[in-house]
């Protein structure tokens, strides 16, 4: 306690601490919201290179929090929490609700607990953000008991990226977020959207697992149920071999044959059949997806780009916004294929507006490391 006393009249340097399933990403966050310095180490099985791991961190140092981005807080944790012992038990009791994320992240907080063992640490999860979406929203139609007594639920995730999205659009058309109502797309390897009214989640397109919604790298995204309970029945498919289908091998690596999205865009210029099905399938539960969360919030003021392939897709972004033009959403050409940074990409005349804005989860976690601790 003495410690949190000491640190929470200052401004706070946070060590960000970002797991994922191939790589390990520490990044320094000053009080002004500033990558003060970061490095991205490769990870396996949620291992990582622990003198890689020392040096990034000694070399940051003086670090006064640690905030780690944690996937999933389950039924139990709506708002960000110290790390101790109880909460570390919860997380590895829930690891299979996101079974490419979870062991990374909670790897990540031993390797670096042993590093720093005096230095308080927060645990900040992404499905926080989504806490605020109404029941409407949240609930599945499933059996009372599946909902009640097992806590079944639509979670939601890539919060920080979404919150962050959405705040920075606000300010760059210089308006509060409460006078907007946005969508949000985050873009990547793994993808969601967001329906973000007065600052607030309100719809998401992921919902008890990351393993919902859009096409993603190698997630098929929603599918039909009946699937499932078919390959079981006629197939004898396990949970596991259904789980690294579905996780693994799905996606645009299922249509395509490769994950990378600059890979099928290259294939469907050449006229490959493959990836311009992956392609369309793509845009289509894309547009589709877009104009469901606009209904969520009865209407659309700002649409936002975000996440690896929302930043540097220009023909993504053009394919998406050419099917939504009943939204009013229309993008300038020139805009889009020559944006570098964050900025607005929208034709003139546009009454919604389109924009780009860069990944920044790292602030988002900061700010919520900074919110607790002081």
């Amino acid at each position: 306690m003495a410690r949190l006393t000491q640190i929470a009249g200052q401004k706070m340097r946070v060590l960000v601490v970002n797991a994922g399933s191939s790589s390990l990403k520490v990044s320094l966050v000053g009080a002004d919201d500033s990558e003060l310095a970061s490095r991205e180490l490769k990870a396996s099985a949620a291992r990582f290179d622990a003198d890689g791991l020392k040096s990034a961190v000694r070399a940051m140092e003086p670090i006064d929090a640690v905030g780690h981005r944690v996937v999933h807080g389950g039924a139990r944790y709506s708002a960000s929490v110290l790390v101790d012992a109880r909460v570390t038990a919860y997380l590895r009791k829930i690891s299979d609700l996101a079974p490419l994320h979870m062991p990374a992240g909670l790897e990540g907080i031993r390797a670096v607990r042993r590093l720093m063992p005096r230095v308080p640490a927060v645990a900040c999860f992404d499905t926080s953000f989504h806490s605020t979406m109404p029941p409407a929203a949240a609930t599945y139609a499933i059996p009372e008991r599946w909902r009640e007594r097992l806590g079944i639920r639509r979670f939601g995730f890539h919060g920080f990226s979404h919150a962050y999205a959405a705040r920075r659009a606000g300010e760059l058309l210089g308006l509060p977020r409460s006078k907007l109502r946005i969508v949000t797309c985050h873009l990547g390897s793994g993808a969601s959207l967001a329906a973000v009214e007065d600052g607030r989640s309100v719809d998401t397109t992921m919902g008890f697992t990351p393993l919902e919604g859009l096409v993603m790298a190698t997630r098929s995204g929603s599918i039909d149920p009946g699937i499932i309970l078919w390959l079981q029945r006629h197939e004898r498919l396990s949970e596991r071999e259904l789980t690294d289908a579905l996780d693994g091998r799905s996606g645009l690596l299922g249509l395509a044959g490769t994950k990378d999205m600059r890979e099928v865009l290259d294939r469907r210029s050449a006229g490959d059949e493959r990836a311009t099905l992956a392609f369309d399938v793509y845009i289509h539960r894309l547009r589709a997806c877009i104009a469901s969360m606009a209904a969520a919030m009865n209407g659309l003021d700002a649409l936002v780009f975000t996440g690896g392939v929302g930043e540097n897709s220009a023909p993504v972004r053009a394919a998406a916004a050419a099917g939504l033009g009943f939204l009013d959403v229309a993008i300038d050409p020139m805009l889009n294929a020559d944006i570098k940074d964050d900025g607005e990409i929208s034709a003139k005349g546009a009454k919604v507006r389109s924009m780009v804005v860069r990944a920044r989860e790292d602030v988002e976690v900061a700010r919520d490391v900074r919110l607790l601790l002081g």
